[in-house]
């Protein structure tokens, strides 16, 4: 269940990933109608049906429920929907989903958060318990463990996704620490820049400038 780099970590920024970037954008900070528009791209670009299962998914922890399900709702309502009434392609009942919960999500998420934050990891988990322990037990079990470290998207894609939630919402701390995440599992510096430029048209023009500035940062580091 731990969740590994990308299994071709030289991938290039392909229509079907350019799709799932942007549509993830989308999802974070616009309208149902972009989310619309955004579901519509993905289908045209081929992306697989599964990275916009897991994409919906991973969004809760980036934008909140509310975003989520209206995604989940669009996505549903797609003609390119995945699962099968309602369900996930390839997921249980909720009994079923809810019988493999167990404390591999504890050993899967400190495995797949120490791939992303790297040398910083340690430092990572100390400022979160200074926040509260609860939080960084939730980071670890919720978010890097019971949703990061699923297998039907890999890490690399899953980061370029986080960066676009954090670039449309302006969230320039978690960004920046994204940046540096993807770098760490192994996306092409130029894969990188190029999901961060692709977002143009769809995040707010300020944001963009400041993820772009936040990049050339990361990178001269």
């Amino acid at each position: 269940m731990t969740a590994s780099a990308s299994p071709d970590a030289t991938f290039t920024l392909d229509q079907a990933t350019r799709a799932l970037v942007r549509l993830s954008a989308r999802i974070a900070s616009g309208s149902e109608l972009d989310v619309r528009d955004g579901l519509r791209e993905a289908q045209q670009a081929a992306t697989p049906a599964e990275w916009v299962e897991e994409l919906i998914l991973q969004s809760y922890l980036f934008c909140g429920f509310p975003r989520t399900l209206n995604a989940a709702r669009e996505w549903r309502r797609s003609e390119g929907r995945g699962g099968n009434g309602g369900r996930g392609r390839g997921e249980g009942t909720g009994d079923e989903c809810r019988n493999e919960m167990s404390d591999g999500f504890l050993a899967a998420g400190e495995a797949t958060c120490a791939l992303v934050y790297g040398k910083v990891y340690e430092r990572l988990r100390e400022n979160i318990v200074a926040l509260h322990p609860q939080l960084d037990y939730w980071m670890i079990v919720e978010g890097y463990g019971k949703v990061l470290s699923r297998p039907r998207l890999d890490l690399g894609r899953r980061e370029l996704c986080i960066i676009a939630a954090c670039a449309a919402t302006g969230q320039d701390r978690q960004l920046h620490s994204h940046l540096h995440g993807a770098c760490n599992v192994g996306v092409l510096d130029d894969v990188i820049g190029a999901s961060i430029e692709a977002l143009n048209g769809v995040v707010d023009s300020t944001n963009l400038q400041r993820a772009r500035a936040l990049w050339t940062k990361v990178r001269g580091q």
